[in-house]
């Protein structure tokens, strides 16, 4: 490299260089009162946009930020120039427009900022998975800094799809109590005609290490995984999960989660989407009129009946926590789950393989709705964008066109009944699907821990619906130890797998895919279980138990354990009831109250430490949400709960200095 290689063959062109220009045509729309009593930023503004080109003749409009989190640079043919991050976030651009162009139409101001997110899948198992679950709290924290930084804002669009750029949204318009928001769900990929979703696919180097993959297979397999350029993958991970809870809290339109990206219904969702924010200002409807906790209920409903992500676990708290309303607790979770049927038949949880663009076609959010209005289970007076109540969206729904054609398209493309895909109870009771989560405590996580109990294979289930799986753990302190034990043939059927370490203040809470995707995909992983402190990507399954409370870094006894101690674990898919136990070792069994003294009297595993590569922000985020109240509470920033024992450490700070200087 030289400065000749760089500056070597200029374009000549660069010479050709104008030292002023005469500005935009027209004048600003200004009148005496305006320059006496507006903020000289609001004026200084209406320049701006001149500048930028608007007709100054249209500069007093209402004034709508649309916020999304695109990624990327696409071609005006839609290839690519410069690649996002994922499909996610690589399209929506065009849904971006598509609302821009809307609000333009109706009269109004559009501006556009970005805030892209990373990606899960693409980050597993390496150092960029320890910013993920972080990203999303700084997301959300420069998203509504830069929605305060257009004052004269009427109202705000959402733009978003994927695992945490789409919670980052939530929980930033969840926060603009006194404004009109709307979210835009990003939608869905397409499945390949020919292959496998984007969630099994990314097992393919733990297939092929195990034998049951060929290379010709793996390498075609990986490279048309994605039907469409765009949109959050094709199964009920946090991505999709995220969009149908955001529906069902009534800040997104009905029937507008899961649609396939690309499409025109998906860029007319945003356009609908920019007529509601617009409507909603006229009327004076704001975001805490809709996020209320009714409508948080109403999210964990849906987030049942769909068998969804076990992530939302800290994206709805999180979400509750911004809009000011009740945060749910475990509690509330297990109450929800033990009343709510799941109904909806989709990839990962099955029984069938199902894509999302199949859920969105036969009905979507709404479709589910319907059954579960008929059990009672929702808040059907709680108040959505589309300015009406969640009962009146129902019944225009019902009886929609919309409704019909959209059930009808899905006979006609894929030969597939709707109601096959959208249950109803007594349908989802007959294919024995159970309800979603099951929070399992014992000497192992005292604080509790979640598994996503409809998901566990249920031919290693017993006929009264309880799984039960008593073995000798194998310890890994990493994620990369773990998965080299299942690529080397470390791991074998009967296994208990524990990692330790990945909680917040080892790793960030890492989510563990990497594990959990192999062990569904491998031969013998259903005869497989795995307990750790980390957390879940959405599309995982099997007997997982995660979210273990305290983390071992913490204190919590599941860093205590050794290669060889006997576990024992019971999960009961029906009654929602489990727990995670260590009992002794090989040579000597132990009941629990004697197991649990032998756990507090043992070291921490000596090999237990943060990762070596956390970086010095995530090591930041993991002391403010633990200070906040940590997972359990959303993993959120609480600005008093910090700030208080900010307080309460530099008074302890300046005693002991106190006493320090009167000592010597």
């Amino acid at each position: 490299m030289s400065l000749n290689s760089i500056f070597g063959e200029e374009n000549q062109s660069i010479y050709s260089i104008k030292t002023h220009g005469a500005g935009p045509q027209g004048s600003l729309p200004l009148t005496p009162e305006m320059l006496r009593e507006l903020p000289s930023g609001d004026i200084f503004g209406m320049t701006q946009n001149a500048g930028m080109g608007w007709d100054p003749s249209r500069l007093l409009g209402k004034q709508v930020l649309i916020i999304g989190t695109l990624a990327g640079i696409r071609d005006h043919d839609g290839t690519p120039i410069a690649l996002g991050y994922h499909t996610g976030n690589y399209e929506l651009g065009l849904q971006m427009r598509a609302a821009a162009e809307e609000v333009t139409k109706l009269g109004g101001v559009p501006f556009a900022s970005f805030v892209s997110d990373p990606c899960d899948g693409r980050s597993q198992g390496t150092t960029g998975m320890f910013d993920s679950l972080p990203y999303r709290n700084d997301a959300a924290l420069v998203m509504r800094r830069l929605i305060r930084s257009i004052p004269t804002r009427g109202a705000v669009v959402g733009v978003a799809t994927c695992d945490k750029g789409l919670p980052a949204v939530m929980i930033a318009l969840a926060s603009m109590h006194h404004l009109p928001t709307v979210l835009v769900p990003g939608g869905a990929t397409l499945p390949p005609t020919e292959g496998e979703d984007a969630g099994k696919v990314q097992t393919i180097g733990a297939r092929f290490s195990n034998n049951e993959l060929t290379l010709e297979e793996a390498s075609r397999l990986g490279c048309v995984a994605c039907g469409s350029s765009g949109g959050g993958c094709q199964f009920l991970g946090t991505a999709g999960t995220s969009q149908v809870v955001v529906e069902a809290l009534g800040l997104a339109l009905p029937h507008s989660a899961l649609s396939p990206s690309g499409q025109p219904v998906w860029e007319e969702i945003a356009r609908q989407s920019a007529r509601a924010a617009l409507e909603m200002e006229r009327k004076g409807i704001t975001t805490k009129d809709i996020i209320t906790d009714k409508a948080i209920e109403n999210a964990m409903v849906i987030h049942a009946a769909f068998g969804g992500s076990t992530n939302l676990l800290l994206h709805l708290p999180a979400v509750a926590h911004a809009a000011g309303c009740k945060i749910p607790t475990v509690d509330d979770w297990e109450r929800i789950n033990k009343v709510v049927p799941r109904l909806v038949n989709v990839l990962p949880n099955g029984p069938d393989e199902h894509p999302t663009v199949r859920a969105f076609l036969a009905g979507g959010v709404p479709e589910v709705m319907l059954h579960l209005r008929k059990l009672g289970l929702l808040h059907e007076d709680a108040l959505t964008v589309t300015g009406e109540t969640l009962g009146a969206n129902l019944d225009w729904w019902e009886k929609s066109e919309r409704r019909a054609k959209f059930r009808q398209l899905l006979i006609e493309h894929d030969r597939i009944a709707p109601d096959e895909v959208i249950m109803s109870p007594a349908q989802s009771k007959q294919r024995g699907l159970t309800s979603t989560v099951t929070f399992p405590k014992g000497n192992l996580a005292p604080e509790g821990s979640v598994i996503k109990s409809t998901s566990i294979d249920p031919s290693v289930v017993g006929e009264d619906g309880v799984y039960r799986h008593t073995g000798a753990a194998k310890v890994f302190t990493s994620e990369k130890a773990a998965i080299r034990a299942i690529k080397t043939g470390g791991i074998e059927a009967g296994d208990i797998m524990v990692v330790i370490g990945g909680g917040p203040l080892g790793t960030g809470m890492e989510e563990t895919y990497q594990l959990t995707s192999a062990l569904k995909h491998l031969s013998y992983g259903k005869h497989v279980s795995l307990i750790t402190d980390a957390r879940f990507s959405g599309v995982s399954t099997g007997a997982c138990i995660g979210h273990v409370g305290p983390e071992a870094l913490a204190g919590g006894p599941i860093g205590k354990l050794r290669d060889g101690d006997i576990i024992e674990m019971i999960v009961d898919r029906n009654q929602l009831a489990g727990s995670v136990n260590f009992i002794g070792t090989k040579d000597q069994r132990l009941s629990i109250e004697e197991a649990t003294r032998v756990l507090e009297e043992r070291e921490t595993h000596p090999d237990l430490k943060p990762d070596p590569g956390l970086p010095d922000d995530t090591r930041l985020w993991a002391a403010l949400q633990a200070a906040s109240g940590g997972t359990w509470r959303g993993s959120v920033y609480d600005t008093d709960r910090i700030i208080e024992v900010l307080n309460a450490g530099m008074k302890a700070l300046a005693n002991e200095k106190k006493e320090n200087l009167t000592t010597n």
